[in-house]
């Protein structure tokens, strides 16, 4: 999701994002760690700047 996307969400969408993000992270750096190629690679890296860019609006907020 770009920036703007996210400020049209609500304070209480953005942390439910934040979690899901957070989760699906989670679930893809247990697959690298077990070995197995991630379905999406450019996933991973997708999350973390997301999830950098919730918490830049939380901060600021």
């Amino acid at each position: 999701m770009n920036f703007k996307e996210l400020l049209e969400l609500t304070p209480e969408q953005r942390e439910e994002k934040r979690r899901e993000l957070e989760l699906e992270l989670m679930k893809e750096r247990a697959q690298i760690a077990a070995g197995t190629s991630p379905k999406n690679p450019g996933l991973v890296r997708e999350h973390k700047r997301t999830i950098a860019r919730l918490n830049t609006l939380e901060k600021n907020g």
